[in-house]
């Protein structure tokens, strides 16, 4: 059974008239990635922010790695490293100089940080670039660095709040994977992105924010299937197919491009066996044939009526 690495339950925060947290209520199983989506003002931030000790809640109560994060701040900011939206190095610095700045604030000794600083290094795969100003690293350079000062500490929880924005499709991939090795060494990670295809690859479970309330929690799976829409596509060669196969396969509806057939389907192996017999034994051939599940932008779109690019009012 999983240990809870972090509780949260009816945790409210306003900023003036506009509520941010409207009583919101999740738990975060040791050793997993919990995603956290929304557009940007959802309040995602807003949540990391109270979660990591730096925003007092209005309400509510939270844990995490066990301490109350009101009563207990020290003890919560001793378990987590947080990485925000935004790289906090310093451009000034090399990458070595940044993670011995790390090395030197925290309590190990010097030969310690010094293997700490070497491990990190090569674990981000910065060695070459060690000795570099950070003012020449790319992004993705700057964001594995970045982490790599988050675990100087040795945290359990990590604190990730967007950490690929801004980021090219290769280094994104690149911080996916050193996601899911920290969470194979029994990290847990608390991951806040817009995009939901990361959510997707990465995320254990993934809690919807809009509008500061939570409209859905679950695994990838679960969520994807609250909404209906696995379809087949069948697309032909001509119009007069087309219409043909229309007129033989009953709910069958007609794409915009004129030549693509959408036929409700569970996806299942029979029912694509018996539509294709179907088309079979009316001499109908597809040129192209596929199935589509629904995947997070459509359970994004059906609960919040909106993508997450939109910016929440």
């Amino acid at each position: 059974m999983n240990t809870t690495a972090i509780a949260v339950s009816g945790l409210r925060k306003s900023f003036g008239d506009k509520v941010v947290l409207d009583g919101i209520d999740f738990d975060v199983a040791e050793g997993s990635i919990f995603g956290l989506l929304g557009p940007n003002g959802a309040g995602k931030t807003t949540t990391v922010n109270v979660l990591t000790t730096l925003m007092t809640a209005d309400g509510g109560s939270a844990r995490v790695g066990g301490h109350d994060v009101a009563a207990e701040a020290k003890a919560v900011r001793s378990a987590i490293g947080v990485t925000g939206q935004f790289a906090a190095v310093d451009e000034l610095l090399t990458g070595r100089e940044n993670l011995q700045l790390m090395v030197d604030l925290s309590p190990v000794s010097s030969k310690e940080g010094a293997r700490i600083v070497d491990r990190l290094l090569e674990r981000f795969d910065l060695v070459e670039a060690a000795r570099k100003p950070v003012s020449t690293y790319s992004g993705g350079m700057r964001r594995k660095l970045d982490l790599a000062m988050t675990l100087v500490g040795d945290p359990r929880i990590i604190f990730l709040d967007e950490p690929t924005t801004g980021l090219d499709p290769r280094s994104r991939r690149t911080m996916w994977t050193i996601i899911r090795d920290l969470v194979a060494g029994g990290v847990t990670v608390f991951l806040t992105t817009q995009y939901l295809d990361e959510a997707d690859q990465l995320a254990d479970r993934i809690a919807v924010l809009d509008q500061g309330r939570l409209v859905a929690q679950g695994t990838p799976a679960e969520l994807k299937r609250l909404i209906p829409g696995t379809h087949v596509r069948l697309r032909f060669a001509t119009e007069a197919e087309l219409a043909s196969a229309a007129q033989v396969i009953s709910d069958s509806t007609v794409d915009d491009d004129g030549v693509t057939l959408r036929v409700p389907s569970d996806g299942g192996t029979r029912s694509l066996q018996s539509l294709l017999e179907r088309l079979s034994e009316y001499s109908l051939s597809a040129e192209e044939f596929s199935v589509r599940t629904p995947d997070l932008d459509d359970v994004f779109l059906a609960l919040t009526g909106h993508t997450t690019e939109v910016e929440a009012k």
